[in-house]
This record gives C-alpha cells, sequence and structure tokens, in this order.
C-alpha cells in the first residue's frame, strides 16, 4: 500500500515535468484539434478534467497554445513542400493524440499506459526536432547555395556594369564618329555641289567656247572686215549731213589715188580706218571667249571696264575719231571726255564702233592663237597685183569680174585690209586697185 500510495506524487511530478518539457520544446501552434479532429472525445477530456485542478490549468494552457494560424501555414507552405506541410501536420496530430493518451492515463490511474504514452510521446518530440533539424540543414544549405548564387550574381552584375561603361564609352566615341562624319558628309555635298558648278560652267563655257583654227580665223577676218565697212557707214553718212567735203576728205586721206567711180571713195574712209585700227596692234594670245559669249560688246565692257578690251577700245576710238570730227558730228566733246574717265557710252555711234572693235580685237587674238601663228602682211600702195596675197574689195563687195590679163595690168591704189600668213595658207589682203597706164 505503501507503494500504491507513493507512486502517484511521482507520477504527478513526472507528468508536470512532461507538460513543461513539452511546452518549452514544441512551443506548438496548430489548428484545434479537439474540435476537428474528435469532437466527442475532446468533450469526455473535457468532463472528466473537471475534477482536478492540475488538469484544469494543463487544459487551460492547452488551450490558449491552440488556436488557427492560416498566416504562419501559409508562409510555411510557401517554404516547404506540399509533402514536408503534410507530415508536419501529420506529427503534430500524432503528438496531441499521444498527448491525450497520456492525459486519460491517469484517469484510472494506469502505469503501463501512462509509460507507453509518454515513450510515444517522446517519439513524436523527437520525430519534430529531426524535421526541425532537417528543416535548418535544407535552410541552411538553401542559404548557402543562395550566397554562392548571390557572389556569383555580383561578379556576374560587376562584369556586365563594367561591361555596361565599356559599351558606353564605345557608344560616345560612335556618337562622336557620327557627328564627324556628318560633318565630313555636309562639307563633301557641300565641295560636290561646287564641281557640279564648275562642271556645269565648263560645260557652258565649252558650248560656248569656239574652236581656234584656221577656219574660225578666216570667218574672223571676214567679220571685221565688214564691220569697218558697217563703222564707215555712219561715219561717211554723218560727213555729208554736215556738209563735209568728201572729195576733199578722201583726198587729204591718200592723194592722187583713181576712182573708177565717185562712190569708190568710201574706200578711202574704210582704209583710213583699218590702218587707225591696226597700226601699232601687238599679235598676241589672250582669251577672247570673255568678249564673244556677249551678243552687245558693251555687256563685256560693263562686267570688266578694266580688261584688256576695255583698253583697246578706248585707245582706238581716240585714235580713230579725231577730235574736230567729233566737235563736228556732235556738237561737244562729251562722249570722248567721258571715255577718257574710264566709261563707255552706249550712245548709238559708239555702240557700232564697238562691234568693229570687237571683231578686229578678235582677229588679233585668234591670230596668235591658232596653230602655226598668223602673220600679218601689209601691201604698199604701187604695188602690182598679185591673186596669191591679194583680192579686189570692189570684186568681192561689188561682183565685178575682171580676167587675169587685167588684174595683171593693175595696181594697188588702196590697201583696205591687210593679209595674214598662217603656214601655208594665205588670207589675202583687201585692195582697191586702178589700171596702170
Amino acid at each position: 500500500m505503501e507503494c500504491t500510495t507513493s507512486l502517484p506524487p511521482k507520477t504527478s511530478s513526472n507528468i508536470s515535468e512532461l507538460v513543461s518539457k513539452f511546452a518549452k520544446v514544441c512551443k506548438l501552434r496548430s489548428v484545434g484539434v479537439f474540435s476537428a479532429e474528435n469532437p466527442l472525445h475532446s468533450s469526455n477530456n473535457n468532463a472528466s478534467f473537471g475534477d482536478s485542478s492540475d488538469n484544469t490549468e494543463e487544459t487551460e494552457c492547452f488551450s490558449g497554445k491552440i488556436h488557427p494560424q492560416p498566416a504562419d501555414v501559409s508562409f510555411q507552405r510557401n517554404i516547404c513542400g506540399e509533402a514536408e506541410i503534410l507530415k508536419l501536420f501529420d506529427t503534430v496530430s500524432a503528438l496531441k493524440s499521444a498527448y491525450v493518451q497520456l492525459q486519460e492515463a491517469h484517469i484510472p490511474y494506469d502505469t503501463a499506459k501512462i509509460t507507453t504514452a509518454d515513450e510515444l510521446v517522446i517519439s513524436k518530440l523527437e520525430t519534430l526536432s529531426q524535421m526541425k533539424r532537417a528543416y535548418k540543414e535544407k535552410q541552411f544549405l538553401k542559404s548557402k547555395l543562395g550566397s554562392s548564387c548571390l557572389e556569383l550574381l555580383r561578379s556576374e552584375l560587376e562584369v556586365n556594369e563594367r561591361l555596361l561603361e565599356k559599351l558606353k564609352a564605345e557608344n560616345k566615341t560612335k556618337d562622336s564618329e557620327i557627328v564627324h562624319l556628318k560633318q565630313e558628309l555636309q562639307d563633301l555635298a557641300f565641295g560636290n555641289a561646287k564641281l557640279v558648278e564648275i562642271i556645269r560652267r565648263e560645260r557652258v563655257e565649252k558650248k560656248n567656247t569656239r574652236v581656234l583654227d584656221i577656219t574660225m580665223f578666216q570667218n574672223s577676218f571676214k567679220a571685221a572686215s565688214k564691220s569697218i565697212h558697217d563703222f564707215a557707214k555712219p561715219l561717211i553718212s554723218l560727213m555729208m549731213a554736215l556738209g563735209w567735203d568728201l572729195d576733199l576728205a578722201a583726198k587729204s586721206i591718200e592723194d592722187g589715188v583713181a576712182y573708177s567711180r565717185r562712190t569708190h571713195k568710201k574706200y578711202a574712209f574704210e582704209a583710213y580706218i583699218a590702218w587707225r585700227m591696226f597700226h601699232g596692234m601687238l599679235l598676241e594670245s589672250y582669251n577672247i571667249n570673255d568678249i564673244m559669249k556677249f551678243d552687245d560688246p558693251i555687256d563685256a565692257l560693263i562686267e570688266n571696264p578694266n580688261s584688256g578690251f576695255a583698253k583697246f577700245c578706248r585707245a582706238k576710238y581716240l585714235l580713230v575719231v579725231h577730235p574736230t570730227m567729233e566737235l563736228s558730228f556732235f556738237g561737244n566733246l562729251d562722249q570722248r571726255n567721258f571715255i577718257l574717265s574710264g566709261k563707255h557710252p552706249r550712245t548709238p555711234f559708239y555702240q557700232v564702233f564697238l562691234k568693229m572693235a570687237k571683231w578686229v580685237w578678235t582677229l588679233g587674238g585668234i591670230a596668235c592663237s591658232i596653230d602655226p601663228e598668223a602673220k600679218m602682211f601689209v601691201v604698199k600702195r604701187g604695188s602690182i597685183y598679185s591673186d596669191v596675197y591679194m583680192e579686189s574689195i570692189t570684186q568681192d563687195r561689188e561682183g565685178q569680174v575682171g580676167n587675169d590679163e587685167g588684174q595683171i595690168n593693175q595696181r594697188v591704189e588702196l590697201m583696205v585690209m591687210p593679209g595674214f600668213r598662217v603656214g601655208e595658207t594665205v588670207v589675202r589682203s583687201q585692195v582697191y586697185l586702178s589700171k596702170i597706164n
């Protein structure tokens, strides 16, 4: 009986220690097992524990720990796999069931059941401890793996950042190259536009450029001869209108000329003009395109008033038109003074003179520009006519035809146009002839 009476206090102390150990080790929070799993068993336990203060305290303590925690369950579900969660719930449920069995073994008091229930509770606690240890090891491995991955990611990030900086520097360099290339492209486009304009101008100039050859020289010779004739006409007309004695004027140019017709005295004035225009003229090569591109030679003078052609026109006008003649024609010397000042008037008389000067100037420029160069020669008065070097001005302009015998018996009275020799080609001088008595 002493053993029987002494065992309960010891067993009660073991139960208290076990409960305390259970509370400290597990610290479990779970969904109410009694209400969910076995409500009948739960109500019986409550009824049987009503008379015991220790059981009441344990029940109150236990009921304080058993309450829903869906947030923790959800968190664990997210961390662990579903199988681990289910195993954990099963173990906790088994632990609760073992704990209930341990409590039931006390009423009535049964040592064997208490020992069995106690071993079962300890087994479940060890299982929970193993699960906890496995979970921590797993988390440690994950953290270790995560740290290694983090270090790898950090190293990759550093490499990528260095690569990014390198790419940014290269991009900046490329942007600078693009700006430089754009500027070069603009310069090239501007240069191309200039070249296109130069090519266009050269094409226009080439189109307007005359081929300098003997044929062009001969054509210019004819144009110069005609222009002298065209200038002599208004000059003679003004003299006649003002009552000048043309016979006396022709005699003052060349005395003793036997004219076959009175109208042939005009050749004396043409000879005078030609002599003045070609007198002292140096045959030298110069660009005639600057003059030939203008239909009106005064436009060339306006574009370049200090050109060689402008100086030529100024000098020859002052030489051909005597001040007494100009004063008689216009009543003053304003036009002469205007030309002396370096300007060129747009009067009809001066414009006719400029057309003549243009062709004489062109003839002189072509003479030294062709190959071989042209050499000018003159025919003196009294020379026997030679059809190799001379042609009759009357035959050329008036269509008079003479036989060879008649031409041999003629001599030169006036040289109206000088002649030119171009290699083996002769551009014949235009002369006025008279018969030899």
